[in-house]
């Protein structure tokens, strides 16, 4: 059954409900960054793995004064039991070794000869086994954005490969005939603002953008596009003729592919004729035409259909504070462009539906229902 004109978080809980999980593949820890883990990772040992100093000094066994013996350096563990009145010099990390009592800290240590003298306590600047992550723990959660620091950590952890989720791959198509590509645009002509940012943006969703390609406005040649689309890609998706007019062919063209129209139109401002359908049994994202409505649709539709596809929960968005007046018409769902400053929204300004400015300096949409709900925060993809 076609929802037609539903909320925006109707619209957004059945565009989560179509998309299927992809599955996960293998991948070094090096390759992996800005991957969806797969799996809720624990370390493979202990952090640290051994119980190491904290600084560089001495490390003593029982009461001072002590006879220095020789030194520890990370790496080469000691292999002896220490013995009473024994010291040995440490470097930071190094394994302390059996029988020690406290780490003298250099700057602490008065050392003549052999002898090093000074005054630490038991177990002074040990760093112990399994302070920071415990073989049970869990380090990072299943569905979550593998950046640098988080490889660092896997790193640390013993892992060498980690379990992702697989990209879906999006066939992107842009209606129109009025579409200039290069150049400063003139007789009649728009300059094409969505070719080079839409596969941008489902890349910072974890997508892989496969195609991109440019169709007339002409229902065969509309119906032949998202056909070869659909064969090649896990999401179609298309930008223009998604609203009723005279040259908007999307509507007959899945109608000719026997497809299935999912979710018409959107109550919401703006982005408000955007579409999502099944095709040859493939999910298809129909954008607006309108560059600032395309991006709405991409975080209304795309978003939870690409989390689904790809094991990242939807959960609830963060309520947020905001000073700006603005609301939405009745019934409807409004979504404005503007920045979080000290979790208060600042909205921004050219907000027009055919406007990339604010968006261009925006970190999300400020989300505001009537009848009147809290403000909710949609964070851009980053």
């Amino acid at each position: 059954m076609t929802l037609v004109e539903p909320s925006w978080d109707q619209a957004r809980s059945a565009a989560a409900n179509l998309g299927a999980y992809l599955g996960s593949v293998q991948l070094p820890i090096k390759e992996a960054t800005d991957r969806i883990i797969a799996i809720d990772a624990k370390p493979l040992v202990e952090l640290p793995t051994y119980e190491t100093s904290a600084m560089d000094g001495y490390v003593v066994a029982g009461a001072g004064p002590w006879k220095l013996i020789g030194e520890i350096k990370a790496g080469a563990p000691y292999k002896e039991v220490m013995k009473s009145g024994e010291a040995l010099g440490i470097a930071t990390g190094a394994v302390i070794p059996a029988g020690a009592f406290g780490v003298l800290r250099w700057e602490h240590a008065t050392v003549e000869g052999d002898v090093v003298s000074g005054e630490t306590s038991e177990r002074k600047d040990f760093r112990p086994a399994g302070e920071e992550a415990k073989l049970e723990d869990v380090l990072i959660s299943k569905g979550c954005k593998l950046n640098p620091g988080r490889i660092g950590l896997l790193a640390a952890s013993g892992y060498d490969e980690v379990e992702v989720s697989v990209k879906p791959k999006v066939a992107l198509i842009l209606f129109g005939d009025e579409i200039q590509l290069s150049g400063i645009p003139k007789d009649g002509f728009v300059r094409d603002s969505l070719g080079p940012q839409i596969p941008a943006w489902f890349e910072k969703l974890g997508c892989e953008v496969i195609s991109v390609e440019y169709v007339s406005d002409n229902l065969d040649e509309t119906i032949s596009a998202i056909n070869r689309a659909s064969k090649i890609a896990d999401v179609v998706t298309t930008t223009g003729g998604t609203a009723d007019g005279p040259r908007d062919f999307l509507h007959s063209a899945i109608a000719a592919l026997n497809g299935d129209v999912i979710v018409d139109k959107v109550a919401c401002r703006p982005g408000h004729p955007q579409l999502l359908a099944t095709v040859n049994k493939k999910p298809l994202i129909g954008l607006p035409g309108n560059p600032q409505s395309a991006v709405v649709a991409l975080m209304t539709l795309g978003q939870p259909l690409i989390n689904s596809m790809l094991g990242v929960p939807n959960n609830d968005l963060p309520v947020v504070i905001s000073q700006d007046k603005f609301e939405a018409q009745p019934g409807f769902t409004r979504l404005v462009l503007g920045n979080l400053v000290n979790n208060e929204f600042v909205m921004g300004q050219y907000l027009g539906s055919a406007m990339l400015r604010s968006l261009a300096n925006a970190e999300g949409f400020a989300v505001c229902t009537n009848p009147v709900t809290e403000i909710r925060w949609l964070g851009l993809p980053s």
